[in-house]
């Protein structure tokens, strides 16, 4: 029995010149008491947030289980690599949406995360940014390990990214 391939429909992915720092808002993780889904978002009103939003305190809110946790630091941990499932820059709790696949973990700080990574690698043609107009080289997808950006693996990248979606939906 032979299998009928269909051709793809080709998909334009053209580089926003996001960071991963621009995702930081609103970060969803895995709440510790309850284990559900908590927030962790930047805490209004305090001072000096648009000066330096990276290091404005935070505030981990679960509304499951009602926890809240209030965090002002100067010192944020960014975990390097795929080997290791990931964890917020300001708590240190994991990430709600991430997951295992056989190259490593794939995760996102939030929802609109996730749909950029998505769309990047369901792209049959993706158009980098030009560096030179903003002197920016390294942007978010740029950043992405070998593994997601190939061509070979996204199917399973994609099904990975599904999978994420559901874990997200039943939280």
């Amino acid at each position: 029995m032979s299998t009928i391939s269909r051709p793809r429909t080709k998909h334009r992915f053209r580089d926003s010149r996001s960071t991963a720092y621009e995702f930081l808002g609103d970060i969803r993780v895995v709440c510790p008491r309850c284990t559900r889904s908590a927030h962790v978002l930047m805490v209004t009103g305090a001072p000096e947030p648009e000066q330096r939003p990276l290091f404005a305190p935070r505030r981990l809110t679960c509304l499951h289980c009602g926890l809240t946790k209030t965090k002002a630091s100067r010192h944020l941990v960014f975990p390097l690599g795929t080997t290791r499932g990931m964890t917020d820059p300001y708590f240190g709790h994991p990430l709600l949406l991430q997951t295992e696949t056989r190259h490593g973990w794939l995760w996102a700080y939030n929802p609109q995360h996730l749909t950029l990574v998505r769309s990047y690698v369901a792209a049959s043609l993706r158009e980098r940014a030009p560096w030179y107009d903003t002197g920016q080289k390294m942007t978010l997808v740029a950043r992405l390990p070998a593994w997601v950006k190939h061509a070979k693996n996204r199917d399973e990248v994609l099904h990975a990214i599904d999978r994420i979606r559901t874990s997200l939906v039943a939280n």
